[in-house]
């Protein structure tokens, strides 16, 4: 039981390539353990070895056909692969499995889409422009909205973004030379400080910080109607003991940052922001309370301090705070 404890996906998510190798251990003496064979399927996903994951995934199945999690895994290697409706199937029937996990039908719709596309336009390329068109996501962690737009060969100061508290204005320099504009009235407000934007080879990734780790329902309010499709980051089935949150499955984006060699204020950043991920409630209350009341100059995680006073401004002694 501690081997099989061991491969949970925070394990397989922290080394892929040293948790592939732990599990073919592991298989090695026990070769019909169809969770094993799962999350050596999510090792391959992290490290977009997709066929070998469709492979595992499909031997899961086999050994268990009424495991969700086997379907799941089978679904996303096939999706990547570009077999929507191969992919669509495994969702159908994992989602069948387990009616209540709306991750299943968020992918279903996902592949449906890819396959009306196919079938109009011949080939699919989600990360092209047609004309005008340009295709869009956006996902949710507990702490942040992210909505990826899909453009190529963007140059470095092509793009111009705006924050406010609950508007995003974004003007993109096209490939083409043509601009694309688009304005985003927010269902919840947003920091617009610690909100920023990242030019990649194939996408523009908008990162907006939430002001509250609250979960939105949908990307826009005010009675706007967003044409911005949503992947739901929705834990797994509670009928299975291991979790996994689903964003980390958006392979593009999460290994694209696992490469980046933060350095400065960026590796505070990421370190900052992993204590708030993994913090207890109150530490998560102390550290939103200690930035908004000291206007982004203390960062606190102790409640107990910080929840009976006002938490004054404490800039450092070489910066002289101003109001804008």
């Amino acid at each position: 039981m501690a081997a099989e404890r061991s491969f949970t996906d925070s394990f397989i998510d922290e080394d892929p390539q040293k948790a592939l190798e732990a599990v073919n251990e592991a298989l090695q003496g026990d070769s019909d353990n169809a969770e094993w064979f799962c999350q050596r399927a999510y090792a391959h996903l992290l490290l977009k070895n997709y066929s070998c994951a469709a492979e595992d995934a499909k031997k899961a199945q086999q050994l268990n056909p009424s495991l969700p999690l086997a379907f799941m895994r089978t679904g996303i290697a096939e999706y990547y692969l570009n077999h929507y409706a191969s992919a669509h199937a495994a969702f159908t029937q994992g989602h069948q499995l387990d009616v209540s996990d709306k991750s299943f039908e968020i992918w279903i719709k996902r592949c449906e889409e890819m396959m009306t596309d196919q079938t109009q336009n011949g080939s699919v390329n989600t990360q092209t422009t047609a004309g005008p068109h340009v295709k869009h996501d956006w996902y949710q962690t507990e702490s942040q909205v992210i909505v990826t737009v899909m453009v190529k060969n963007i140059p470095k100061d092509g793009v111009s973004i705006k924050f406010m508290d609950k508007e995003l204005q974004a003007e993109i320099q096209l490939a083409s030379g043509e601009n694309y504009n688009f304005h985003l009235y927010l269902l919840h407000p947003i920091i617009p400080q610690k909100s920023s934007f990242k030019i990649l080879t194939t996408k523009v990734e908008i990162k907006m910080m939430k002001t509250d780790a609250i979960r939105w329902e949908k990307l826009e309010g005010e009675g706007q109607e967003s044409n911005i499709k949503h992947f739901n980051p929705n834990q797994y089935p509670s009928s299975s003991h291991y979790t996994c949150k689903w964003d980390k499955i958006v392979v593009d984006l999460s290994e694209e940052e696992k490469n980046e060699k933060l350095e400065g204020d960026a590796a505070l950043n990421k370190l900052f922001q992993q204590i708030y991920t993994d913090g207890s409630d109150e530490v998560k209350r102390a550290m939103n309370k200690s930035f908004m009341e000291s206007g982004g100059t203390v960062l606190s995680t102790n409640w107990k301090d910080v929840g009976k006073r006002t938490v004054e401004m404490n800039p450092p002694d070489d910066v002289e705070f101003k109001k804008y």
